[in-house]
């Protein structure tokens, strides 16, 4: 049986993985510096997107907190370093098949990858979060 809980976090972790993935489609259609294998694109997009979205539960509360003075002296700005370092990392990992070559698209994508994290949160999960503990 599912638990209220377990079905908040499984909206927000869907919500989460389809933005990751739109944003990565988007940037990669309209920027030649950033690219993903075309041979399989949607394999690569995928495991892409996965990856950017466990690093992100896992490593990125670690780095948020260590930059807590970084973040509130800029007053917010270095939060998309954290993605930045968030995306180097996955190209790391994926090797050829996920390539960020310009470091002006990669700020980019975690500038875009910030605003959605903040709009999945603010706009579609707490609202979904409120109707269900309010007809549960």
């Amino acid at each position: 049986m599912i638990t209220k809980k377990r079905l908040e976090n499984l909206i927000e972790w869907a919500l989460q993985i389809l933005g990751y993935a739109l944003i990565l489609v988007f940037v990669a259609t309209y920027f030649d510096t950033f690219c993903i294998d075309d041979e399989h694109l949607y394999l690569y997009g995928l495991l892409a997107t996965l990856i950017i979205f466990v690093l992100n539960k896992t490593i990125k509360p670690i780095l948020f907190f260590l930059t807590i003075p970084i973040t509130g002296i800029t007053i917010g700005i270095f939060y998309p370093c954290i993605n930045l370092f968030i995306l180097k990392l996955t190209d790391w990992i994926l090797g050829s098949h996920f390539q960020i070559t310009n470091i002006f698209i990669a700020f980019l994508l975690a500038i875009l990858i910030s605003i959605m994290n903040k709009f999945v949160e603010c706009i579609i999960t707490e609202p979904i979060m409120r109707r269900i503990k309010k007809n549960g």
